[in-house]
């Protein structure tokens, strides 16, 4: 017999998500994956455990939500493997009521995870039907992020500094823009490279200066400047 249940904190009247036991269970065994490859934060592991991934992703491929896989969604890009949101989300250390910035909010769960975390969070899209899509969504959950369609190259300048900034989304360098939009002692997580990206945290000391430290080697969709559709 297969029950269903709304989403606890679903507030949208037409935007309704359906979470069933097994959604749940595949997102505890999901849990239970992630915490084998290495995620230990438990405010990231109860973050994973609790937002229902199936709602960012296409009916039609509902199946593979709770798959450690990336994804396609529209306009080329991806949802992130889940192991790879937990593990940019570890590293950022977000403390409640910080100001992130994220860079490529894509489907949107990457900025759930963030907000569920308590950070603000000032997300930037450069495609404005993903922009659109995450925005409504989000709200439907009870998130409210700070949407903006654009070129993620240049942030948010006239919302810095920020305490934290992610990107997600494979860049070809540090990005020196952004770096600047950091608060002292604030850090930054990208992953910089070309057909592969080494994961890197990015923090800005008390001199102004980048102390850099790399992790693992990921794929990403590229970050492109200069262009949004």
């Amino acid at each position: 017999m297969n029950f269903l249940s709304v989403y606890p904190f679903n507030f949208a009247t037409d935007m309704t998500i359906i979470d069933t036991f097994k959604h749940q269970g595949l997102r505890r065994k999901l849990v239970d994956e992630i915490k084998a490859k290495g995620i230990t934060d438990q405010a990231v592991l109860a973050a994973i455990g609790k937002i229902p991934r199936h709602a960012f992703m296409d009916n039609a491929f509902i199946e593979f939500a709770y798959a450690d896989k990336a994804f396609p969604i529209d306009a080329g890009q991806t949802i992130s493997q889940p192991y790879t949101v937990a593990f940019q989300s570890q590293l950022l250390g977000i403390n409640k009521g910080e100001k992130v910035l994220e860079i490529g909010t894509g489907s949107g769960y990457q900025t759930a995870v963030l907000c569920e975390l308590g950070a603000k969070v000032f997300s930037i899209e450069r495609h404005k039907v993903l922009a659109d899509k995450a925005r409504n969504l989000l709200q439907s959950m009870g998130y409210i992020p700070k949407i903006h369609f654009g070129d993620g190259f240049k942030g948010l300048p006239v919302f810095a500094p920020f305490d934290k900034i992610i990107i997600t989304c494979g860049a070809p360098e540090i990005p020196v823009t952004l770096f600047e939009q950091l608060k002292p002692g604030g850090l930054m997580v990208a992953p910089v490279g070309e057909k592969v990206q080494v994961m890197k945290t990015v923090l800005k000391n008390a001199k102004g200066e980048m102390e850099i430290t790399d992790f693992n080697t990921f794929r990403f969709v590229p970050m492109l400047g200069d262009k949004v559709r």
